[in-house]
């Protein structure tokens, strides 16, 4: 069988006729210049003084029953207008209408020389409406009616237009002055007018009619087409057939102002209507939107510039003038080397009724074109080119923009949906959530919590595969899967999400409340995978997460042990930095806080296992060092009441203070003089100057008068070795001098390590 966009294509290509049994929309033009006898020139919008006046005039417009015709209130309450006394003109009105005809001709699928004749001026008042009614033939060649509604504010009086099973509702309410509705249909089409519920409703009525044709059309009739049309689409919705979705590029233009199913053109306007009614019965949706193709990439400089010798600005394709002092169109200069990023998107989506959907964007790939090389051979709608700059070589970028159907099987709404992403899924998924709570409705009864739940299925199976720093989707996701209590959705993005990598410390507090829901060995499982996998990269964020398990009411569930036991068998150890491995897998730094974590949780769970996880850290002290992160943890961890006593934090409290007091016994004398230590390990002769001039007690300071290469040189080599110099260059004379003074700063740092180890230490011993 072939695929659905194949299929698809075949059976519309037999929709020869074009156009609709009717076609309108709203549109600001020039308006007429009419002059009604009785009344004067018509303002706009109208006003109620006007519309007054215009019923003073007017009388009760009949309606046709065979050959009589007939008044009655109860059938037709509108007022009319000889078209005697109107007279309608403007220097541009002709050109305006004769253009407007144009287009609903094309809209109706008719192609000759179609005529619009001036028929009756009608005002439809406050509860004013005509029943549904065929239009009588009212000049010879006469095809269809036109409708134009004027300026003026009012509520109701929608036209409503009927052909075999299809019904369209024009509901023009223009009040700017320079608005205008219209609608055009078959003479043959039922159709009526709605009653109007505030103000006035004035239309200019003409009537349609060939100027060089004796047999009149009908409206187009593709019935055969939709059905066949709406059981390939069944089987598509039915098999579960891919793609999820299809788009069909019109052959018109449109801009997004122009973008309806009413303004749509000939050819475009027939393959609507067909799918419109066969989607309906298929079960299926229906939009138009703008299909838009981005690309940007490199490029090179045309030959015929010389191989890059000419270097040009970039301009718009679609600019009209070229504002160049050379007077050339400067993309000639450029060609398109490589097509580096691409983005197809779908925007301005718009129903059938008018309406627009949630979503404001959608991607979509080539595959769900119809045809899939649709864009093939087109010219971008823009295209700049830019200029090499530095170490960047000349780029370009250019965009395609089509009108285009899109479809898809109503069941699959949710799968389409997934494709724009998690800015726009995991507020859906919310919202749904916080619906179906607020509800009170079970699970299994809820199509609220179906509808979720089928969602973050389609969330899942295309989560993204990798993180940002600051991203919380994780979070959000397990959230809501919490709130909606998905058993099995959480377990499966636990397993295959978290225990994987996709993992960070801002997702703790949401993993422990989504694994509370499950079963007791099943979370253990879950928890310790997630241990085992992330600990190497992210120790201190698996910490603070076996202490939140820890400390939760439920955390005491299931075997915490072996989750503490496997946290401690993959926590980093120097070995691993020693052969390369810790830098390159360690994302998140070895601090007091992850310490203070795993003593605090292991103690809880048992001692034992806490001395085992302060004997790993005193282990490798090159990764858990002590200054750094070892005496802080202590000093913290003995400044809670609840730690004192736990033996792991005795052990820990002591070591430290060892630490400290062995220092704090070291001699600490100011220098009595100028001599400073040589640590420099450079043996050019500037160096060995610098190093003499370090260990003179006499000597505070050295100029060296030398190029900038060797101040430089000798500059880094202080800096690096942390030289107890100041320097400074004397920029007078040339070449200018580098000027080193000496410092005490290696006294006052051992100064203020011994004031915080002093510190430290009796924080220590009060613990």
């Amino acid at each position: 069988m072939p695929s659905v966009g194949t299929a698809l294509l075949t059976l519309l290509r037999t929709v020869e006729r074009p156009g609709d049994f009717c076609a309108g929309g709203q549109l600001e033009i020039v308006m007429p210049a009419i002059d009604v006898e009785g009344v004067g020139r018509l303002s706009y919008p109208l006003l109620p003084a006007q519309v007054e006046q215009l019923i003073a005039i007017a009388e009760s417009a009949p309606y046709g029953r065979g050959e009589e015709t007939l008044v009655d209130r109860d059938v037709r309450r509108t007022w009319q207008i000889d078209p005697a006394r109107v007279r309608i003109g403007g220097r541009r009105w002709q050109k305006t209408l004769d253009e407007l005809v144009a287009d609903v001709a094309l809209g109706l699928g008719v192609s000759g020389s179609v005529a619009a004749e001036f028929y009756k001026l009608l005002v439809y008042d406050s509860g004013a409406f005509f029943v549904h009614h065929r239009d009588t033939e009212k000049v010879p060649g006469m095809f269809a009616t036109l409708v134009l509604v004027l300026p003026s504010v009012h509520r109701g009086g929608e036209l409503v237009v009927r052909h075999l099973d299809r019904e369209v509702v024009f509901d023009h309410h223009p009040e700017e002055p320079s608005e205008i509705g219209f609608a055009a249909f078959y003479a043959d089409c039922v159709h009526e007018v709605r009653p109007i519920v505030t103000g006035s409703r004035v239309v200019l009525v003409y009537s349609l009619r060939f100027l060089d044709r004796k047999r009149l059309p009908k409206p187009p009739d593709h019935r055969t087409e939709q059905k066949r049309i709406t059981e390939r689409l069944r089987q598509w919705t039915d098999s579960g057939e891919q793609p999820d979705k299809l788009i069909l590029p019109l052959e018109h233009a449109y801009t997004p102002a122009e973008l309806s199913f009413e303004r749509l053109k000939g050819r475009d306007a027939a393959i609507a209507s067909v799918l419109a009614g066969a989607a309906a019965e298929a079960a299926c949706d229906l939009h138009l939107a703008l299909v838009s193709i981005e690309e940007s990439g490199s490029a090179t400089y045309a030959d015929d510039y010389g191989g890059g010798g000419w270097r040009g600005r970039g301009r718009d394709r679609d600019d009209e003038d070229d504002d160049d002092d050379d007077g050339g169109d400067d993309d000639d200069a450029f060609e398109v080397e490589e097509v580096i990023d691409r983005y197809l998107t779908l925007s301005h989506l718009r129903r059938p009724d008018g309406s627009a959907p949630e979503r404001a964007e959608l991607p979509f790939s080539e595959e769900e074109l119809c045809p899939p090389d649709a864009f093939e051979d087109l010219t971008p709608d823009k295209q700049h080119f830019h200029e090499a700059t530095g170490n960047e070589g000349a780029s370009f970028d250019r965009t395609y923009v089509r009108a285009g159907l899109v479809l898809w099987p109503r069941a699959r709404r949710l799968a389409v949906l997934n494709q724009a992403g998690l800015a726009v899924t995991l507020p859906h998924l919310e919202d749904l959530t916080a619906r179906w709570r607020a509800s009170g409705a079970s699970a299994t009864d809820s199509p609220l919590w179906q509808e979720a739940d089928e969602l973050a299925g389609h969330m899942m199976r295309t989560w993204p595969s990798w993180r940002s720093d600051d991203d919380t989707n994780a979070r959000r996701m397990l959230d809501a899967l919490a709130r909606l209590g998905a058993v099995a959705r959480i377990d499966a993005f636990l397993a295959a999400r978290s225990a994987k990598g996709d993992y960070a410390a801002s997702d703790n507090e949401a993993i422990i409340r989504a694994a509370a829901l499950l079963a007791p060995e099943r979370a253990r499982k879950v928890l310790i995978q997630i241990v085992r996998h992330n600990t190497p990269t992210h120790p201190g964020a698996c910490a603070d997460l076996l202490k939140r398990r820890v400390m939760a009411p439920e955390g005491r569930l299931g075997d915490m042990a072996r989750i503490a036991a496997t946290f401690i068998d993959v926590l980093p150890r120097a070995q691993d930095e020693d052969a390369g491995l810790f830098a390159q897998r360690r994302t998140d730094p070895v601090t007091a806080d992850l310490v203070d974590d795993l003593v605090t949780a292991t103690s809880l769970i048992d001692p034992g296992l806490a001395r085992r996880a302060v004997d790993h850290v005193l282990a490798w002290l090159k990764t858990y060092k002590l200054d750094a992160v070892l005496v802080p943890a202590a000093v913290a961890l003995a400044s809670r009441p609840e730690c004192r006593g736990w033996p792991a934090v005795e052990k820990l409290r002591h070591a430290c203070q060892d630490h400290l007091r062995k220092r704090i016994a070291l001699e600490l004398e100011a220098p009595q003089d100028w001599a400073r230590d040589d640590p420099i390990k450079c043996k050019c002769p500037d160096c060995r100057e610098l190093g003499a001039f370090l260990v003179d007690p006499k000597r505070r300071q050295w100029h060296l008068k030398a190029a900038q290469a060797r101040r430089t040189h000798v500059e880094a080599n202080v800096r690096n070795c942390r030289c107890d110099v100041d320097l400074a260059t004397d920029r007078h004379g040339s070449p200018h001098a580098l000027v080193a003074t000496k410092n005490r700063a290696s006294y006052e740092r051992r100064a203020a390590q011994r004031r915080a180890d002093l510190e430290h230490e009796a924080a220590l011993a009060a613990g």
